[in-house]
């Protein structure tokens, strides 16, 4: 029951701040954006579980920011274990807190669970936690194989979800 999410197009409010990293979670918001581009999820035989649609917008959030002054850096894992962050170990969560220390503020790609994961994780350190997608409601998915090597998601219904409508980055 993978979370739909929708991505915002303004990073001004991420442009007050020096330094920023961003913390993908690799499985709803990879089939969101698939689903949203028209695009395959993922290829079996071309980068194992890696959605070319997420990947772009991964690297141009990063040049958007970057060319407003602001240095962005990803949290990236390449362990299956790591791919769902609402799922992560404590070692992959003291890791986290770590590096958070070096930042001014970290944006969560990912749904509400996946933000209050790197709120848990950071324990003490206080650093703002900005969700960077919106969170449209749940999605029913039928996944479906295209010869030879591609998956891609045929939506068939969102369930809504109540959310607050006027502010597309929730700060936590």
């Amino acid at each position: 029951m993978p979370v739909y999410l929708k991505e915002p197009h303004e990073y001004e409010k991420l442009a007050q701040f020096e330094k920023v990293l961003i913390i993908p979670c690799r499985f709803c918001p990879a089939a969101s954006l698939a689903i949203s581009k028209n695009e395959h999820y993922f290829r079996f035989l071309h980068h194992l579980l890696q959605t070319a649609a997420y990947k772009r917008y991964i690297a141009t959030m990063k040049a958007k920011l970057i060319k407003r002054g602001v240095q962005a850096d990803v949290f990236k894992s390449r362990l299956l274990h790591q791919f769902v962050v609402c799922m992560w170990t404590s070692w992959r969560r003291t890791k986290l807190r770590k590096r958070a220390k070096m930042y001014d503020a970290l944006v969560v790609l990912g749904c509400e669970a996946a933000v209050q994961t790197i709120l848990d994780s950071l324990g003490t350190v206080s650093i703002p936690v900005i969700q960077g997608m919106r969170t449209e409601g749940i999605m029913s998915v039928l996944p479906q194989f295209q010869w030879p090597d591609r998956v891609t998601l045929q939506i068939n219904s969102i369930t809504p979800l109540l959310h607050n409508k006027e502010e597309p980055w929730m700060h936590l």
